[in-house]
């Protein structure tokens, strides 16, 4: 059993609606590193779901045997006001019914309340400025009083992971391989993460817009340590990832099982568990930049057609997918054609196979820089 689990209610959304957080502790209280793991934020997004039940399974084994060192918090499920979004008999769990909008963005920039309660406070011990920029970026959640359910939904998981070593955000695409979003700043964690899981791509950005959960947790790091430079030594004391684990139908025993056994090892490598987790895998892929993947747009309505599948390595100016226009002219022959323009390889494909004019439908992770690609504006809705 876990040390302890706690059980968080968010507010009452409606006269008898009550949900609730559920959080599971593992590891002494404060004990360091400290990991943050949850699941399924875009609560549609069902993988993590799953490959959180097989990290919980290795974590109570862990327990038992004495091996946790630090300290680890996973939720389970991250959005039970998303996972109760039901319309016509489809899950829809990545925006608010209540017309708040995606669930992973928007969550508070703690920097400049954080910066108030920390300027002039530093010293030259690396390690208690980190327990003073920790102890400052609780307070300031802790001093906020959401009403909303999922602006608390919000502030309440973020107050879980906010003075975590390591924070992992399980979500999935439509239909992808697996990949990860995490922090230039932080390529090493990044690439070695990247190569226990087998990723087929590690993006990587500063600044992605939208703020997210993961940017949310680490990117106030970065900015405090810009805004304090030369107060004293101020370490990136938060590595966050996004881990998206494939496509929203790839849920099975099988690869969550090995997802669960790769995060576990990297808490090994680590210190937050005992044991050896072997040799580091050979990477699939080199981290590139996220600014380097083009977003395929249809520019008019049409059934999508793809040319290329998963995996497949794309050259510029290649078919893609064609949008076929079944009311065109000449009869049986409408088609647009959508090209790439990178190289790269084909990451993630919108499953619906019924695009509307401007719909984002396919990404191609490529290496150099687009120029249309233009940091703060790096994510899609």
């Amino acid at each position: 059993m876990p040390t302890h689990t706690a059980r968080i209610d968010l507010p009452v959304a409606a006269p008898g609606v009550q949900r609730t957080l559920t959080a599971h502790y593992y590891g002494a209280p404060g004990a360091r590193p400290k990991a943050y793991i949850q699941a399924a934020l875009h609560a549609d997004e069902i993988p993590g779901l799953l490959v959180a039940q097989h990290l919980l399974r290795g974590l109570e084994q862990a327990h038992h045997d004495g091996r946790i060192l630090g300290e680890i918090v996973v939720v389970p499920v991250a959005n039970p006001i998303g996972l109760s979004q039901h319309l016509n008999g489809r899950l829809l769990g990545r925006f608010d019914f209540a017309s708040t909008g995606n669930f992973n963005r928007d969550f508070p920039d703690l920097t400049a309340l954080a910066l108030d309660r920390v300027r002039g406070r530093l010293t030259m011990d690396p390690t208690a400025n980190v327990a003073l920029i920790r102890s400052a970026l609780q307070a300031v959640l802790a001093a906020q009083n959401p009403v909303r359910e999922t602006t608390a939904l919000k502030q309440k998981l973020l107050s879980l992971a906010i003075d975590a070593d390591f924070v992992f955000d399980l979500h999935c695409d439509s239909e992808a391989l697996l990949h990860l979003y995490a922090s230039q700043s932080q390529r090493a964690e990044a690439a070695e993460l990247g190569a226990e899981l087998g990723a087929a791509a590690i993006l990587l950005e500063e600044e992605p817009g939208g703020r997210p959960f993961d940017q949310a947790c680490a990117g106030p790091w970065r900015h405090l340590r810009d805004a304090l430079a030369g107060e004293g030594p101020m370490p990136l004391a938060c590595f966050a990832t996004t881990v998206e684990l494939r496509g929203q139908a790839d849920v099975n025993d099988r690869q969550a099982a090995a997802d669960a056994a790769a995060l576990l090892r990297f808490l090994q490598r680590r210190g937050v568990l005992a044991g050896d987790p072997g040799p580091l895998p050979e990477p699939c892929c080199e981290p590139t930049p996220l600014d380097a993947v083009d977003v395929l747009v249809a520019p008019v309505a049409g059934v999508l057609v793809y040319g290329k599948g998963l995996g497949e390595q794309v050259r510029a100016g290649a078919i893609v997918a064609e949008l076929v226009d079944p009311l065109g002219e000449p009869l049986g022959a409408a088609r647009t054609p959508v090209r790439a323009v990178t190289d790269g390889v084909l990451l993630t494909r919108m499953s619906e196979r019924l695009a509307r004019p401007g719909q984002k439908f396919c990404k191609i992770a490529g290496r150099e820089p687009l120029g249309y690609r233009r940091a703060g504006q790096l994510l899609e809705d």
